[in-house]
């Protein structure tokens, strides 16, 4: 197709519809002659005349009959479909990618996703439970969600939960004859059970503070996982004991179920936060996703 052939097509269908180039130019917000140029030009294109004027006005030759009748309804639908799409711009829709803990997730993310989902049927949401540290621009993601302190200094970072602690749990069943530790290095003479970050390949070093002292414990056992939740199972199991975070602990706790340990070495971290790149295009189902979580003291 010859550029501007489609607007020549738009230009003979107004005129051919309204049997008028006075209707039509105003239709399209044209002058009278630019119109007749138009028409002009397309009739020397295809070689054929396609308008008659005539006492009554403006009407198709059979050769513009037939161009009216086979072109006029796909062009229709041709406007149609980018009336469509402009309206697509602000009506939240699209699917939007995270990657994020298991915990991040159950915790945080789906129960303030909910609501929105409900309500907007058209935003698609696919949540990657992950602890890697991944570059979410190179694997497809929109966006992450870490810890505060995990962020690169280049991301825009919106904080979607509290500060977080962590709290080192055991059974009673497993802590009965063991020796109650009061340091974090006393983990050592204990089963712990860890967890595998797959950034690495390693081992996650336990991480405690009190009075400015930071410590990091690499702790021994009979079981890894990479997920919290696992974690915790084997723990209320008696298989050792389980460093995780203290939601997901405080009802256990408070039941007898489990005891906590260390608790004056586990200080608050900076809570969870959204994370993606600067230049990700804004959309209205971002922008939403974004209101939905964001934390509100």
């Amino acid at each position: 197709m010859q550029r501007g052939t489609l607007d020549h097509l738009k230009a003979f269908k107004a005129v051919g519809r309204e049997r008028s180039f006075t209707r039509a130019a105003a239709k399209l917000g044209v002058s009278q002659s630019a119109l007749s140029h138009t028409i002009r030009e397309l009739e020397t294109r295809l070689g054929v005349r396609l308008l008659t004027r005539n006492t009554r006005g403006v009407s198709p030759t059979e050769a513009g009959e037939r161009l009216l009748h086979a072109v006029a309804p796909r062009l229709d639908e041709i406007e149609a479909e980018l009336a469509g799409l402009r309206d697509f711009q602000d009506k939240p829709a699209g699917t939007i990618r995270i990657t994020a803990g298991d915990h991040a997730i159950r915790s945080i993310l789906w129960p303030k996703l909910a609501g929105l989902l409900a309500s907007h049927p058209d935003i698609h949401v696919e949540l990657v439970s992950d602890y890697r540290l991944v570059d979410i621009v190179e694997e497809g993601m929109d966006a992450g969600v870490r810890l505060g302190e995990q962020i690169a200094k280049d991301m825009i970072a919106v904080r979607i939960s509290p500060d977080i602690r962590f709290a080192v749990v055991g059974s009673p069943s497993y802590l009965v004859g063991q020796p109650v530790p009061d340091t974090p290095d006393d983990l050592l003479r204990h089963r712990c059970i860890n967890l595998r970050l797959s950034t690495h390949g390693g081992l996650y070093a336990w991480e405690f503070e009190k009075r400015g002292k930071e410590l990091k414990v690499r702790v021994e056992g009979q079981l890894v996982f990479n997920s919290v939740f696992d974690i915790y199972d084997a723990a209320l199991a008696g298989f050792g004991l389980a460093y995780v975070p203290e939601d997901m602990v405080l009802a256990d706790v408070e039941s007898g179920r489990m005891t906590r340990l260390l608790e004056s070495w586990c200080v608050p971290w900076t809570g969870y936060h959204l994370y993606y790149p600067s230049s990700r295009q804004s959309s209205a189902a971002f922008d939403l996703l974004i209101s939905a979580l964001r934390h509100r003291r």
